[in-house]
């Protein structure tokens, strides 16, 4: 038997009794199931979705990660485009949606990347936007103006203000939501906007390092260190060892982790950008 699977169907097949779903098998939707030890990922929800709503088409969040984005948490909730009844686990929209706009992938009904991006872009508050754009755009390059080319399509859908402030600001470069939100940072703090995941090489043209962001012009760069610079002694002393060279290299690069206040973040990048030479507009 197939999972996830109707349990009705399963009842009429003769496969198993009433009694039997019910012990032995749990809803993950309304009328499908799965075993009840079954640990459910994201993909077995969107495969009892299509059991439970064959006319759904899923956009945001979830239709990133089905066109191959990051972090995307097993339990996030579905965002459908759908008549079907509302349920848990769901949250409908009623929203216009054109045949071209519509794609299926591995028997997923998906929004296509560029609807994807323009929903995500109208129904998710900017930071959060602006990091689920950037994992979509690592993942499926996107132009802006096939996403622009839908606001024309669409133009009195809900919250296309929010589309015009996020597009601007996505750059599928970031490696995490963190280094995002720390790039989104620095540009409301009024800093210029850093060029993302580029490489540093010595006079040798030897690699040393891809720095997170960098301001190339002024030699500044900054990194978000996560928890395995500290954990893993080999990452730790590469690290060391290439921030030697980076100095040596005349570069200053702004070490930031998960403990450190944001005003003090900015108050680093901020003054040795000035002091290489950024002035202000």
């Amino acid at each position: 038997m197939q999972v996830p699977f109707l349990g009705s169907a399963a009842i009429a097949s003769g496969e198993l009794t009433p009694a039997a779903l019910r012990r032995w098998y749990r809803p993950i939707f309304r009328n499908v199931y799965v075993p009840v030890r079954h640990q459910v990922d994201l993909w077995d929800r969107l495969k009892g979705l299509m059991l439970a709503a064959p006319d759904a088409v899923v956009t945001g969040v979830a239709a990133s990660a089905v066109h191959g984005a990051k972090w995307v948490d097993a339990d996030t909730p579905i965002e459908v485009i759908s008549s079907a009844r509302p349920q848990s686990g769901l949250i409908r929209r009623r929203e216009t949606l054109h045949p071209d706009e519509i794609t299926v992938l591995s028997g997923v009904r998906v929004a296509t990347v560029p609807r994807t991006a323009f929903d995500l872009a109208r129904h998710l508050p900017r930071d959060r936007a602006v990091a689920r754009l950037d994992a979509l755009m690592g993942a499926r390059r996107f132009r802006m103006d096939e996403v622009h080319s839908l606001v024309e399509r669409h133009p009195g859908s809900r919250g296309l203000r929010r589309l015009r402030i996020a597009l601007p600001l996505v750059d599928g470069g970031a490696e995490s939501p963190r280094e995002t939100r720390l790039r989104l940072l620095f540009i409301d703090a009024g800093l210029p906007a850093p060029t993302t995941q580029v490489v540093v090489r010595d006079e040798l043209n030897r690699y040393i390092r891809r720095i997170d962001m960098v301001w190339e012009e002024y030699k500044v760069g900054a990194e978000y260190d996560g928890a395995q610079h500290l954990s893993d002694r080999t990452t730790y002393a590469n690290d060391v060892k290439v921030a030697r060279v980076l100095r040596r290299l005349g570069w200053h690069v702004v070490h930031v982790i998960r403990e450190d206040r944001p005003a003090d973040i900015v108050t680093e990048a901020r003054n040795t950008l000035l002091t290489r030479g950024w002035i202000p507009e």
